[in-house]
């Protein structure tokens, strides 16, 4: 490839998909954009950075391969959890349309907490395996973890370049809370070429850009501003003050009232309680719906105002791994080959 100007360089993108759906949140929920990374975008972005960094022609840059990584649940428990399957599907078929081979594996829970195990593992055998089988010349990370470094010292001595794409932002929520988010410099000391993603998509010269502006699906229509909030009348103001003041900084539970993009509000007498997305705690805004059942704690914001923060879905362990169990009773003679379980 060096020596041939008219030869294909191989591009191979991996993402490390928690990390991903991070990013795009921030550009949904919180930036100015209020919209979510295309994928189709982003990887046109990719080639024409690799072009750029080689000093190659973009169409002699092409992603050959390209896969995605994370837990996710299953089907079950996506199932109680409203649209989430359909979701899923929709975002799979995005994936699919862009030739995004997706692996998953399922969200481990352990007494009401979930958490991902083996992902950062499985990315980096399968980005080695790969770039020996296939030999892409440039191995591309959207990935911000100092736990990839090994990964990168291992392709760097099969000669393969190494591009790592991260976001490094901060921002604060709705309630003061101050969020960071920084891509590990062990990694960027180990990579080829690195592409400071806040950097590029906030350079007031490419603001126009079609490359950049393109990264950005259309969109949505902003939503009407109606608050889910109830006023208080002044009879259930009377008190109001001192009771939530009494209980501020302790673990509470309760149910959502209602959830807008990117917020919502949990019920809490005498009024409903704010909460942003930022705020949650081992939990996917995706996944709530009205009516889940969760605790958090009851805080004040920098205007003196009562909201909820450290958020957490309260997930039924026990619903979620039911069992269809069939009791001596209930089973006549010879049917005992034909029972089925029914999910």
């Amino acid at each position: 490839m060096a020596n041939d100007p008219l030869a294909l360089t191989r591009i191979g993108v991996f993402y490390d998909g928690n990390y991903f759906l991070h990013v795009s949140n921030y550009y949904n929920y919180f930036h100015t954009r209020k919209s979510r990374i295309s994928v189709s975008g982003l990887h046109n972005f990719i080639r024409n950075q690799v072009a750029d960094e080689l000093s190659s022609d973009i169409r002699f840059c092409q992603i050959v391969d390209s896969h995605y990584f994370r837990g996710r649940l299953n089907a079950q428990e996506a199932s109680q959890r409203g649209n989430m399957l359909f979701y899923d599907r929709v975002f799979d078929d995005l994936l699919m349309a862009e030739g995004v081979t997706t692996h998953y594996l399922p969200i481990r829970s352990s007494f009401g907490n979930r958490y991902e195990k083996g992902i950062d593992v499985w990315l980096a055998l399968e980005a080695y395996e790969k770039a020996l089988s296939k030999r892409f010349d440039v191995i591309v990370l959207i990935a911000s973890d100092g736990d990839y470094v090994p990964l990168v010292r291992k392709l760097n001595s099969l000669a393969t370049k190494v591009m790592v794409l991260s976001w490094d932002f901060e921002y604060t929520t709705e309630d003061g809370q101050k969020m960071v988010t920084r891509t590990s410099q062990d990694l960027l000391d180990e990579v080829t070429f690195h592409a400071d993603m806040e950097k590029i998509i906030e350079d007031r010269v490419r603001r126009n850009d079609p490359l950049i502006n393109n990264m950005f699906v259309v969109p949505p229509t902003p939503p009407q501003n109606n608050s889910s909030r109830p006023e208080r009348t002044n009879t259930e103001a009377e008190g109001a003050e001192d009771s939530l003041a009494e209980h501020t900084g302790e673990l509470m539970t309760s149910t959502i009232y209602s959830l807008k993009n990117g917020y919502g509000f949990i019920k809490y007498p005498p009024n409903n309680l704010f909460f942003h997305y930022t705020s949650l705690v081992d939990t996917d805004f995706n996944e709530l719906q009205e009516g889940d059942e969760v605790e958090f704690v009851l805080s004040l914001n920098d205007r003196g105002d009562y909201i909820a923060k450290n958020v957490r879905l309260l997930w039924d362990e026990e619903s979620a791994s039911t069992e269809v169990v069939a009791t001596p009773e209930t089973v006549t003679e010879g049917e005992e080959d034909s029972l089925k379980l029914e999910f």
